[in-house]
């Protein structure tokens, strides 16, 4: 028996981490889902559906304070919002499904349990790279249900193609329209959407509101972040070995 309650707590606490960095949570809340057992046919368009909601939250939080550039978003987000929409058309074989899953999973908690820093001077990416890359991420992103950010973050503050909260803007928004693209290429799937689903995005709204708050105030959340990159590994463990 799934308990309510546990699932909206789980929801909210993920929101606040995972938003505080620029991300929308959808890996977390995958996690979350996995860990209560909700049905695979439910998963993808509900941690979607979620991501939209915080990642909109996040964007206008993070933008608002100045952390935000077109000219870094653009080659990335052109790219992935049609591969996004081609990979929420596929649906995987169900041991394929959670093997990809485990693996993002486990991308995602290295991704929160490190503090991605550079006291570089940023340097703007080469659009050709950032095209491919673009369309890599959003491929991956409509297939799992996830927005991206995960991916697209730690490359943006590894390649020294953004400071930290720049990066966190950023991510918001590509998340932000991936999520929308990747919903529209599994919109029959948002037939199997759960009763309750509309208490989640409460919650998960409530969460984006306090963590890019925040994050957009510099709040440093990495102890909380490497807890909940522990919950995401036993869950990726879990979903690859059972």
């Amino acid at each position: 028996m799934i308990d309510p309650a546990l699932i909206l707590l789980a929801i909210f606490i993920v929101a606040v981490l995972y938003s505080s960095v620029g991300h929308g949570g959808a890996s977390g809340y995958l996690a979350v889902m996995a860990l209560f057992a909700v049905p695979q046919a439910t998963t993808r368009p509900s941690a979607l559906l979620l991501n939209v909601f915080v990642a909109g939250v996040g964007s206008i939080q993070f933008y608002r304070a100045g952390f935000f550039s077109w000219r870094t978003f653009l080659p990335f987000a052109i790219t992935s919002i049609p591969f996004a929409y081609i990979g929420g058309t596929i649906t995987l074989p169900t041991t394929t499904y959670k093997i990809v899953l485990g693996v993002v999973l486990i991308v995602a908690a290295i991704r929160l349990a490190w503090n991605w820093k550079s006291d570089a001077e940023p340097s703007q990416p080469n659009i050709w790279i950032a095209l491919v890359i673009g369309a890599i991420i959003g491929l991956l992103s409509g297939l799992v249900g996830v927005g991206g950010g995960i991916f697209l973050t730690p490359i943006l503050l590894l390649m020294n193609w953004s400071e930290t909260k720049t990066a966190a803007g950023i991510s918001a928004l590509f998340i932000l329209v991936n999520s929308i693209s990747g919903l529209a290429g599994n919109f029959s799937q948002l037939l199997a959407l759960p009763s309750n689903v509309w208490f989640w995005v409460a919650a998960a709204v409530a969460g984006g509101l306090i963590g890019s708050t925040l994050g957009a105030k510099r709040f440093d959340s990495l102890i909380l972040r490497r807890l909940l990159a522990i919950v995401l590994l036993f869950a990726g463990v879990k979903l690859i070995l059972v």
